[in-house]
């Protein structure tokens, strides 16, 4: 599952692939804890769908997401920078034997 393929489908549909891949995250934990898992890596492809999905939903709660098409770029003049005062330098600190002087 692809974070594309996530992205165009409604909320409602994503919550119930939330829902169905939570489910089977449980069944295949399940089946690791009896020994009937023969591929324990579908367990870490199952939490990363799920981090998919959360993702795009938590995007949509934000008003977050990808941008359709990016708008082409336009030269514009920009005003030549004021030259600031050089900062002044910063004093370290005086070291342990001049201290105890």
């Amino acid at each position: 599952m692809k974070v594309d393929e996530l992205r165009v489908l409604e909320a409602d549909e994503l919550a119930v692939r939330l829902r169905t891949s939570r489910r089977e995250l449980y069944e295949l934990r399940f089946k690791h804890a009896v020994g009937q898992l023969e591929n324990s890596s579908q367990i870490s492809k199952v939490r990363h769908d799920i981090a998919r999905i959360m993702t795009v939903l938590r995007e949509r709660d934000l008003g977050i997401g990808p941008i359709a098409a990016p708008e082409p770029m336009v030269a514009v003049a920009e005003p030549e920078p004021e030259e600031e005062a050089p900062k002044p330098k910063r004093r370290g600190r005086a070291k342990k034997e001049e201290a105890s002087e």
